[in-house]
């Protein structure tokens, strides 16, 4: 998390197509904190927890004043079928180009039952009201990510590290 690329640097600019508007620009949400995590499929099983996850806590998220996006190369549809099915207010959005994906180094190769294919990793961006990528997970396990995030972000706010928080030091 601490030595990823992107750290402290600006969030690459995109504008894609996604479920709450026709175009979702990086910088409408300047001004705001925004956790951007990206997931390889709807409707799979790690992508289902991590979202009914992130869904769950989008008040708390909320209250402190952060956004959160999900993203990942399905099509518009697909993702308004898997908002639908699991009652999902998180905007998703479509990046079937990958382009996305590449600048944020999520686009990998994988490999399945021998198989090397390219595929989405599961990702998460923690972004500061400045557009400033301020911590990084890579390929992150689905079942307490969110809650993770949060405490990432709480801890932000305060000035401190999580580690910090949980051993008391400032």
């Amino acid at each position: 998390m601490d030595d990823d690329p992107l750290l402290n640097r600006p969030a690459p600019h995109f504008c894609l197509p996604g479920t709450s508007a026709p175009d979702v620009c990086i910088e409408n949400f300047r001004g705001n904190w925004v956790v951007l995590y990206f997931y390889p499929r709807d409707n799979t099983p790690g992508c289902t927890i991590e979202a009914m996850e992130f869904n769950a806590a989008l008040p708390r998220f909320a209250d402190l004043g952060a956004r959160v996006i999900g993203l990942s190369g399905d099509s518009v549809e697909s993702h308004r079928e898997f908002q639908e099915k699991h009652n999902l207010e998180i905007p998703l959005l479509s990046d079937t180009g990958h382009a996305v994906l590449e600048a944020f180094g999520s686009w990998k190769p994988k490999t399945l039952a021998g198989h090397e294919f390219f595929g989405t990793r599961r990702d998460t961006f923690l972004i500061d009201p400045a557009g400033t990528i301020i911590a990084v997970w890579r390929d992150a396990r689905p079942v307490g990510h969110a809650r993770e995030v949060m405490e990432a972000l709480i801890a932000k706010q305060q000035g401190a590290r999580p580690a910090d928080r949980e051993t008391g030091r400032a």
